[in-house]
Parts: structure tokens; sequence; C-alpha cells
């Protein structure tokens, strides 16, 4: 489709006219439109439109003087729109849909809410019901955006040049104001810059008044109604998809923070956490009572930008994915699959590339569990957009290669392990995923584990008969291949073919490990044991030091690490958390003590109240921490996510 002529516009225009002015309604979806080929020229000329639809194109910005002013019902839908601003244009605006733009998240709904107030209804649906979250916003960030201000200027000396300091005010408040969940920091920064800039000109307009031997007295006090620069008049709904978490309120009595236990470094200060949530979101029917819901697997998403952290965590149990602000409890989205159980998820961070050479970061969330599917979630735009029939028995693990972001390992009960190419996204936002390599197995595989040091050659897998290792090199001409090696943890036939399901590298060459009935989790040098393996098939792994964690005969309690900060972590069946800090052991010259480590800290279960009565007791399945362990989310068997905070 090339530009838009006047002749097509009558074409599709109602009423039927011969003169542009008099269309009161216009059709223009599906005829593949670039943005380029919405003239402003002429559809200025549509100075009675009211309605215009331009769903099913390729619009990927609005341009910013279509000159529209008495449109009112605008839609958008299934288009590859990037940015929402250009629609404060439209201030008569009453019902708009913005469906199927895979680009736009729920920062971008909230900006139109706030830049269209007449907007009754968003997507279909009405658009009141998130008012006073969006009033709450902006009355917050004004009043610390004020405050920064006044701090900012008190700072300041007389010599110091107005313009300059202002301008490094703007910037300052957008670097240094926070508030609210960091889904939603791209529209509460965007706020701020408003918001400052606002100050900012008030300010210098009171300079020019008070330098104006003209203006009377009084023009001084301006300042005053500025302070409130501009209080949102009515802000309007935003479809969150904000799923209904049941909460579940902690016990006065709850142990907030485990101190050191006997025997550990009494010279090193605990950690300081408090529990923070306790949701309810995976229940079965949405029903307040279910407590059963077995929850298996979290992951925290990829930073949008590089050094910065995540407090945005997925789980998965029964049949739903939840994604969760660790901040405020807050559950963003939900995506449930009925017939489904969830076991596992993981990240992916792509940069797509759209058909006007723009690169957009899309993180895309895998998950899969019961029935062998992984289904990719687009999380932030609401929809699967593709799912894999990877196995025809469940997938109890899943993984992304730290070396490729398209490349995903499934781990199935079929004694299977599959290397994915889940490929970048068509122009429909649809993945056509292909099979790299096929790992064969003696035994399930529980945990998979990517060799930090060598990603893309080696992979790491705990199974239900012991820890192995694959060559998963694509440059190999095999598609097909055995464990190349098996790892035993001590001298003797009994070691071999004992369960291995916890599994995790603390740093490129610490491995952390556990098996159920030890009571112990190992830390061993993968260097080490691979560099002394020579060709061996069956190896025994070289041991830098045992913790020690709980005596329970009972399997499936998945440890995780936080290698920024040497951190190992894992849950127990009575609700515990056991915390490790294993930075100083590594340090310590060989050999190390013989006797496991104590736990460096142990958070007790806070015995939250649900249905009237306390939680005692719980199993902790998984627990995970963010890149900077400020927040700590583990999920149990009986329904409940807890979330922890550091202080």
């Amino acid at each position: 489709m090339g530009p838009l002529s006047a002749r097509l516009l009558m074409q599709r225009g109602r009423p039927k006219s011969d003169r542009l002015g008099k269309i009161r309604s216009l059709d223009l979806s599906g005829l593949e439109l670039l943005s380029e080929h919405l003239d402003p020229k002429l559809l200025c000329r549509l100075t009675q439109l009211q309605e215009l639809d331009l769903s099913n194109n390729q619009l990927e910005v609005l341009p910013d003087n279509l000159g529209l002013s008495h449109l009112r019902v605008l839609r958008c839908a299934n288009n590859q729109l990037g940015d929402v601003t250009a629609l404060c244009q439209f201030p008569k605006l009453e019902e708009l849909s913005l469906e199927g733009n895979p680009f736009l998240t729920v920062n971008d709904n909230l900006k139109v809410s706030f830049l269209l107030p007449k907007l009754r209804k968003v997507n279909g649906k009405d658009a009141s019901s998130t008012y006073s979250q969006v009033e709450n916003l902006n009355r917050e960030l004004t009043s610390r955006v004020t405050a920064h201000w006044e701090k900012f200027m008190a700072t300041l000396g007389p010599e110091e040049e107005a313009e300059k300091a202002q301008e490094d005010f703007v910037k300052s408040a957008v670097r240094d104001v926070r508030y609210g969940p960091e889904s939603l920091s791209e529209f509460t920064q965007w706020r701020v810059r408003m918001i400052s800039e606002e100050l900012v000109a008030s300010s210098r307009t009171q300079v020019h008044e008070a330098d104006s031997p003209e203006k009377p007295p009084e023009a001084g006090a301006a300042h005053k109604p500025r302070a409130r620069l501009a209080a949102l008049k009515r802000p309007d709904d935003v479809p969150l998809s904000l799923s209904p978490s049941k909460r579940v309120c902690a016990s006065p009595s709850a142990q907030v923070e485990g101190g050191p236990v006997a025997g550990s470094d009494d010279g090193q200060p605990p950690m300081k956490l408090q529990p923070l949530h306790f949701l309810q979101c995976h229940s079965k029917n949405n029903s307040p009572r279910d407590l059963e819901t077995q929850l298996w697997a979290c992951a925290f998403e990829p930073a949008f930008e590089e050094g910065a952290t995540s407090q945005t965590v997925a789980t998965c149990g029964g049949e739903a994915v939840c994604v969760i602000d660790c901040q405020t409890g807050i559950v963003l989205h939900k995506y449930k699959a009925s017939g489904e159980e969830f076991f596992s998820v993981a990240w992916t961070a792509l940069m797509v590339v759209t058909q006007a050479g723009h690169k957009k970061r899309w993180n895309v969330l895998a998950a899969a569990g019961l029935r062998g599917l992984v289904r990719l979630l687009h999380v932030r735009a609401g929809f699967c957009c593709g799912v894999i029939r990877a196995h025809k028995k469940a997938i109890a693990t899943l993984c992304f290669s730290p070396a490729h972001e398209t490349h995903l390992f499934t781990a199935s009960y079929d004694k299977r392990i599959i290397l994915w190419d889940i490929g970048m996204p068509n122009q429909d936002y649809e993945f056509q995923a292909s099979q790299l390599l096929t790992l064969d197995t003696t035994s399930i595989p529980l945990r998979l584990c990517p060799v930090a040091s060598c990603p893309d050659a080696r992979l790491l897998a705990g199974c239900e008969g012991g820890c192995c290792c694959w060559d998963v090199r694509l440059d190999q001409p095999q598609k097909r291949r055995v464990c190349e090696v098996e790892f035993i943890f001590s001298e003797g036939s009994e070691a071999s073919g004992r369960r291995v399901d916890g599994l995790a590298f603390v740093n490129e060459d610490v491995v952390a490990s556990k098996g159920s009935g030890l009571g112990t989790i190992c830390l061993w040098s993968w260097r080490q044991t691979w560099g002394g393996r020579g060709s061996q098939s069956t190896v025994a792994v070289v041991v830098l030091a045992q913790l020690q964690w709980s005596p329970t005969e009972l399997a499936y309690f998945s440890l995780s690490t936080c290698p920024d900060k040497g951190i190992v972590l894992c849950g127990d069946e009575e609700g515990n958390v056991w915390l490790y800090d294993v930075s100083d052991i590594l340090k310590q010259p060989p050999p190390l003590p013989a006797a496991p480590q104590a736990p460096t800290q142990i958070l007790k279960w806070p015995q939250p109240w649900a249905l009237g009565q306390a939680v005692t007791k719980t199993m902790v399945n998984t627990v995970v921490a963010n890149a900077t362990f400020t927040y700590l989310t583990a999920l149990t068997d009986s329904n409940i996510v807890a979330i922890w905070g550091r202080l």
C-alpha cells in the first residue's frame, strides 16, 4: 500500500461524500499502512472525523500533527506501535484500542491515561477502575520531585549559573527520584521529567517577573499554586491485567530474621532480611481456600539496563504463571493454561529489529510442565506468542543458554534433554523453533546448569541417577549424544547413582550440588575436577567444602546461588530458608575443615495467617534471590509465595 489519497478516503469514509470535510467515520484497517503513509496535509482535511480505524496495519508511530481535533474513537489494534505520546493531539478521545501492539507495555497504558482526560474505554474495558492508582502515582511523584527541587536549590551557591543548575536538576531528578514498582519505572521517570521541567519553567518565570519593574508585587505568589504542578484532573483506567492475589498476613509471632546459627562465624553480622509479602496467586479456580497447589520454580526478570537489577519475578505452579513486583507485592501479569501444571520458568532477553530497522528490547518468558509443551510468553503484552511441542512426557526443568539468547534447553521425564533454537519472532511476533541437539540420559534429569566458564561447550545436569555432563558444541557432527562424564561425590559404589536434585554455579569454577538424604550441600571445583578426568567416563569431584543442611529424606528441594554475592540458598521441609555466604569459606587456604560448615543464617518460616489460622509448617521447594540480593522469593508446597526484602 502506498500513500493515502483523497479518493481512497472518500471510498472508505462514512457517510458517503465527495468532500473530505463531511466524513465522520473512516476505516483504514488492513491496508498494510506504514507510518509515513499517514499524510498530515491530507488527513487534516477530515475536519469532522470522529471515528478512525487504523487496525491491522504496520504503524510504528503516529505522526504528531494529524489535525483530527474532533476524534472520539481511535482503533490502532495489531500494529507495531512503540510509543503513545502522540495521542495527546486527540484531547476529545473517548475510546481507544491498542491491543496486539507487542512493544507497548503497562507504562504506555499509564501514559495514555494521563494524556487523555476524557477517555472512557481502553481495549473495550471501562477506563475508570485505576483512577486512584494513577492519581496516587502522580501525587506522590509531584511531592517527591518538589522535595528534591527544594533540597537541590538549597545546595546551590550564589555564583552558580541558574540555567545550567536547572538543567542539572532535571537530570538528577530523573536519576534519583523513585517511586512504585520497577515495572512502572518508564512511566514514573517520564512523569518525573515532566514535573521537573514544569518546576524549572516556573522558577524561570518567577525570576523574570521578579526582575521586571512593571509587574505588581503579588506576581511573586505564582509559586504557590505551581507547587501542585498541574495535578492530574482525571487519571483514567489502564488495563493492567492485575490478577486478584489472595494475601495471607504475617503472624504476630513471626520470626522476621534468623540469627547466625551455632558454629557459624560470630564475627560476621547476619544479613538483615524481613518478610514483605505472602501471596496465594496460583489458587485453583481463584479459591482463597487453596493451600494445596504446589509451587515449583521462579526466576527474576532480566534487568532492562546494564548494571541495574530486577525486582520482578516469575513464579509457576498449578495451571498458572505469575509475574510479581517484589517491592509492592502486586501480581502484574497472570497466564493460565487449563489442564497444565507448570514446573519450570526461564527468561531470555531478545533484541528485536522492527520492519523500519528500529531495535526493541523484548524479555520473553518460557514456561513448561506436565504436558511437555514450552510456552513462550510476551509477558508485558499479555499473550502467548509461541508453543513448542518439545516432549511427549512432562518437562521437569528448562533454561536458556547464557551464550546464546535464543538457545533453550528442555529436560523431560522421557530421559532426554533437547537444545532448541527458538529463533527470532516474525512480523506477526510468532516463533518457529528448531531442534539443534538431543542429549540422552540414563535417568530423569531434574536440574540443568550450563558450565559457567564454557556455557556453549558443556552442560551439567542433576538427575535421578546422579550428576552428568554433555558436550553441547554445535560444531560437532553428532546431533544425538550420550553423557560424556558422570560425576561422583565420594569413593565407593554407593556414591554412584545417587539423586542430585540441586545444582548451580557459585562462580566460574565452584559448583554447589545437593542430593537427598545426605544432609549436606557440596561445593566442588569444576576446573580441578574436569582437568583431572583424563579419559575417564566416571570422575570423583574435587570437593572444596561441605555445607550443613537439613537431614530430611525428602527430595526435590532446589538450591540456587547469587554469584555476584557468593551466596547459596536452599529451602527445607519446615519452611525455613538456609542461607550460606560462601565467599569467605572459599578464600580459606586448603585443606578446608572436613566437618560441614554451618549456614550463615536460617530464615525461619514466619507462620503467616490464612483462613483464620496460622500456617505453622510448609515445605519451601525453591528459593531465588535477585542479582543484588535485595529481594528473595520462596515458593512453598502450600500455594504461598513468600517474598523477603533486605534491609
